[in-house]
């Protein structure tokens, strides 16, 4: 995919999240009434969630830790941490769901000083933190864009990088995208899912070695989680 493609990629991925796609998925990841696949997709992306916090705890050491949390839309994730104590740097290429995620906090917590949150593009990302949170994000970026955006994600990750994606195997690429299975005309961006190979070896390549392993499998909800540790 060339740099123009990339770069139109991007642009549909942020104006469908500060669009339709915003009070679309801010239901989804709230606790209103939803239809039958959205229900569906709601848990499935909260036990990824749960399943990352999950290991986090159980370490022991949450409030001791810098946290990024690349692509975290409205906090599902970002927010409990920070109520954990760790120091959180929150991002996420739209706007809207970055404005969410400060009313969500500011309802949950009394205190947010140790919550940062950004509406920025990943690639623009700087810093150092002990551990770096990307999750279902990298299903809007094609397989050739893959080193690079790990590589990128990686450099910021002083000891631990997760990551979770849609996972290409025969069963999935029949329905071609999980955004295929969306409803409505219009309503998803480009859907990519990846094999667990491709990224493992990325991963490698930059250092990482792959500690655990979770698979989220609901009706309508596909996503891999690999937590690496730098080696």
């Amino acid at each position: 995919m060339n740099a123009a493609n990339a770069t139109d990629d991007k642009t549909i991925v942020k104006n469908y999240f500060n669009g339709t796609g915003f009070d679309r998925w801010r239901r989804i990841y709230g606790d209103g009434e939803v239809n039958k696949v959205q229900k569906d997709i709601r848990q499935g992306h909260q036990q990824t969630i749960d399943t990352v916090f999950s290991w986090l705890e159980a370490d022991g050491n949450l409030n001791q830790l810098s946290i990024c949390d690349a692509g975290c839309g409205v906090g599902s994730l970002s927010i409990p941490l920070a109520q954990a104590g760790a120091r959180v740097y929150g991002s996420d290429i739209s706007e809207k769901m970055v404005t969410e995620a400060y009313r969500r906090a500011r309802e949950a917590m009394r205190d947010t000083s140790n919550l940062t949150l950004m509406a920025q593009d990943l690639e623009l990302l700087s810093g150092r933190f002990h551990t770096v949170i990307c999750l279902d994000v990298l299903i809007h970026y094609p397989e050739s864009q893959m080193t690079e955006t790990i590589a990128h994600l990686a450099s910021l990750a002083e000891s631990r990088l997760i990551l979770s994606f849609a996972p290409k195997t025969p069963a999935l690429t029949v329905l071609k995208a999980i955004g295929s299975l969306f409803p409505g005309p219009s309503k998803a961006t480009r859907a990519y899912p990846h094999k667990e190979a491709g990224i493992t070896r990325i991963l490698q390549d930059n250092g990482f070695a792959i500690q655990r392993r979770s698979m989220t499998s609901t009706r309508f909800y596909y996503s891999l989680i690999l937590e690496a540790v730098r080696r």
